[in-house]
């Protein structure tokens, strides 16, 4: 019952796969060879294992399904997977907090529970968070109360609904948490510095390491625009209304660049370095230049040679931008952005501390709960094939050496394992 999408030509187990499991469902369906359903539950009977009788069109050595017949996975899925049901998304299984009637001020007792009249009692009464326990439902924010940081096993919130076979509806210790399509206003106002700022702090990040995504947790954060070295109007149309200020007007929190010579990196006072995977920021630069902030380089660009082109330029900037930072920046932070996705609410602190703003730990989980903002790309049009050859892949492993080499002599981690390909 959740997303479906078709190809005709292309589908494959993987693909199929990987998009439901974005999207945060439990199952991945594959049908008439070339049809994926995701959804929550197994609502049929099986049947016999060789009525599914039909190779995928992208992949024939596979089997996707048959005529009314789905080929049904249970996907792994990581823990940042936000899990959907309906309209709220699934945050997982919590110990009730201490004084719960504080942490969680509304309550309704439900004999008849399923997680739908749950969320829907919870977006009534305007609260972003519906709270499953057992036969009561709860409402609230996310705050240091309970501040959804300390997940708990999901069998200990594995009791049935009392009004729906197939959900859990969590118990009086361990609750389930869903996330309602309510917005929390708590980290929604933005604003001009009231003085003007003694200090010019860079947000400096090779295109395509996640800038405008850490721009928007910032703003929210802080409650003030960021900057821009450059103007781009569709991100001041989007909200960031600092674009269209000079960088050195001293009104913004901090400033995007993408420059990596000595002279500007020189006119900053301090700076977040935000560092990312090569592979996946070349990936994302690629697609924006060639389809936008979040869209999507048309195949043709992947297979001609743009793409190979692209990389011999890029690939080496990718790393003398981070070792230009780290040689001629002022007080320079380093944030990774994989590490920022896993564990924002620290990461942010982190980012939050060196712009000199207290950290407000509730706007912080404010933050955590829209930390998407609109500046995701949709999964559905992923690459079916590995762009990069052998030769671009021993190039880019070079380059990660240096760069890990030159963070560990600072003393600071080294980047993450993932960014070495297996």
């Amino acid at each position: 019952r959740g997303v479906s999408f078709f190809d005709y030509k292309k589908m494959t187990v993987f693909r199929c796969q990987d998009n439901c499991a974005e999207r945060g469902y439990l199952y991945a369906g594959l049908e008439f060879g070339a049809e994926c359903y995701c959804g929550h539950k197994v609502q049929a009977p099986n049947a016999s294992e060789s009525e599914c009788n039909m190779e995928c069109k992208g992949e024939r050595s596979s089997t996707c399904g048959g005529a009314n017949r789905l080929s049904i996975y249970r996907l792994e899925l990581a823990q940042e997977s936000a899990r959907r049901y309906g309209s709220a998304i699934f945050r997982g299984c919590f110990r009730q907090p201490d004084n719960v009637t504080i942490a969680l001020p509304a309550s309704q007792p439900m004999p008849n529970m399923s997680v739908d009249k749950c969320v829907d009692f919870c977006t009534e009464k305007e609260f972003p968070l519906s709270v499953l326990a057992g036969t009561v439902c709860r409402c609230g924010f996310p705050t240091t109360l309970f501040p959804l940081h300390e997940r708990e096993d999901e069998q200990l919130c594995a009791q049935r609904c009392a009004g729906e076979e197939f959900e859990s509806c969590g118990t009086t210790e361990f609750l389930l948490v869903y996330q309602t399509q309510v917005q929390d206003n708590r980290c929604m106002d933005r604003r001009f510095l009231p003085t003007r700022s003694k200090q010019l702090v860079a947000l400096a990040s090779f295109p395509g390491a996640g800038n405008t995504w850490a721009r928007h947790l910032i703003e929210l954060a802080t409650g003030f625009y960021t900057g821009s070295y450059y103007f781009d109007g569709s991100l001041y149309n989007k909200g960031f209304k600092g674009e269209r200020d000079h960088w050195r007007s001293g009104r913004t929190i901090c400033i995007k660049t993408h420059e990596s010579g000595q002279k500007e990196i020189e006119a900053f006072d301090a700076a977040i370095l935000l560092i990312r995977n090569p592979y996946k920021a070349l990936m994302a630069e690629f697609n924006r230049k060639y389809g936008g902030h979040i869209g999507f380089a048309a195949h043709a660009h992947w297979r001609g040679k743009e793409w190979p082109e692209f990389v011999a330029n890029y690939a080496p900037w990718w790393a003398t931008h981070t070792l230009d930072w780290l040689r001629f920046g002022r007080k320079v932070l380093v944030v990774h952005f994989e590490d920022l996705k896993q564990d924002l609410f620290k990461q942010l602190k982190r980012m939050v501390g060196l712009l000199g703003i207290a950290a407000c730990e509730d706007r912080l989980l404010c933050v955590e709960g829209q930390k998407d903002g609109n500046f995701k790309r949709s999964g559905l049009r992923k690459l079916e094939y590995d762009p990069y050859t052998p030769e671009m892949r021993k190039m880019i492993s070079g380059y990660i050496r240096t760069v890990d080499a030159a963070l560990k002599l600072r003393n600071l981690s080294g980047v993450p394992d993932d960014y070495y390909p297996r």
